[in-house]
């Protein structure tokens, strides 16, 4: 029997642990004992589980890492990792490195600052593995790296590795520990290598796993738009965070309002940001325009139901949201970013344009204005295919 275990940081409603759900459904085969370690122990979507995965964390708390309750877990999770398994001046070293590094580059991330933490503050287990997989970089990378015992290793890279001000200081050489280091596209490998390139051999492409089919199900199931409004209707789907562009997307916004466009944009997730949002939209006389609909469990019915699907955003590693939306054949509009650019050929199946207000409404205006091209690129969109079985073959060569 072959153990691997799997270790990501939260289990929240997001597009990294939507992959994972998926490529550990398909993971159920013969003499393979699959178990998950959630560095926080907290998520929602850990009810989304495969009933064939085996949890390790001791205790676990179902609340979403973005409510008030969440972030008090959080914060008590935080403090029991401090204390947990001693090292108190090693820990709080890497807190003070960290800062020193953020605010030398401009970008202070608190969740980043405490990754180390939390990586040493993890569960020990004395049980040793065939296979570990690292399915997040940050505290996941680094439990995998320094606190789990197992025959080979393995890491997934999901973002723009330096874009998301990862270093080489923050790493600490964690990943001279792996076997093998996946990205989930082609540029997110390249980007990770422009960081270490010394790992050009053992670096690799593994696509996230979509289950199209389900997706399809799962839009003809109840729900999605319930206001009735008679309007275009343009959707996004994604976290509330800096990275997603949300300021830049309630710009277009405005300007597509002041032109006397009827159209309504919707956004489908939760995150840090949603005061900060909320604010700029009352400030633009937006709240009725550009509405924040909070996190939903199905959002499938949405995407069919929308006249167009928006993802402009800052970076990206591979969007499960554009997989998602072209599955579906919603005809998509993407900023030109690393990640973005890997998913949609421009004028084919989907509009790629510059990340300002101006590029972004006008992309809008000219499939509002075009209902065939409209029409063709969801029909190209909902074509294209994914295939899974390259990546399967990929980890499981790992275990021989």
């Amino acid at each position: 029997m072959k153990k691997i275990l799997f270790v990501v940081n939260t289990m929240g409603r997001a597009g990294a642990e939507t992959a994972l759900i998926e490529l550990l459904n398909v993971l159920n085969v013969p003499d393979h004992k699959l178990y998950l370690y959630v560095i926080m122990g907290q998520g929602e979507m850990i009810g989304q589980l495969p009933s064939h995965v085996t949890l390790l964390n001791s205790s676990f708390s179902s609340q979403s890492v973005l409510t008030r309750k969440g972030k008090r877990a959080m914060v008590r999770t935080i403090w029991k990792a401090f204390f947990r398994n001693g090292g108190y001046f090693r820990k709080l070293g890497s807190v003070f490195r960290n800062a020193r590094e953020m605010k030398k580059k401009g970008k202070f991330q608190f969740d980043k600052l405490l990754w180390r933490v939390l990586s040493e503050g993890g569960q020990r287990f004395q049980e040793s593995f065939d296979l570990a997989v690292a399915y997040l970089e940050g505290a996941s990378a680094y439990y995998v790296a320094d606190q789990v015992k197992a025959r080979r290793k393995a890491a997934f890279i999901h973002i723009d590795y330096p874009g998301a001000g990862y270093t080489r200081k923050m790493d600490q050489g964690c990943w001279d520990r792996f076997d093998r280091i996946f990205g989930v596209s082609g540029e997110v490998r390249e980007h990770f290598l422009s960081v270490y390139p010394e790992y050009e051999g053992k670096t690799g492409v593994f696509h996230n796993i979509v289950n199209q089919e389900t997706i399809r199900l799962r839009a003809r199931e109840s729900g999605g738009f319930s206001d009735g409004y008679e309007g275009t209707r343009l959707l996004t789907v994604g976290r509330l965070t800096w990275q997603k562009a949300y300021d830049i997307a309630i710009g277009a916004m405005k300007l597509l309002k002041e032109a006397g466009y009827p159209v309504r944009w919707y956004v489908l997730g939760e995150g840090d940001q949603r005061k900060k949002l909320e604010k700029q939209i009352g400030a633009l006389g937006l709240s009725e325009d550009f509405v924040l609909l909070g996190a939903v469990k199905n959002p499938f019915p949405y995407y069919t139901q929308a006249d167009l699907y928006i993802h402009a955003t800052r970076f990206e590693g591979k969007s499960i949201a554009i997989q998602e939306a072209q599955t579906l054949g919603c005809p998509v509009i993407a900023s030109d970013c690393n990640g973005n650019r890997e998913q949609i050929v421009d004028g084919q199946d989907g509009i790629l344009c510059e990340l300002t207000p101006e590029a972004i409404a006008a992309s809008v205006v000219r499939l509002l204005n075009n209902e065939e091209e409209r029409k063709r690129l969801g029909r190209t969109a909902a074509e294209k295919s994914t295939v899974q079985d390259q990546e399967l073959k990929m980890l499981l060569e790992l275990l021989a």
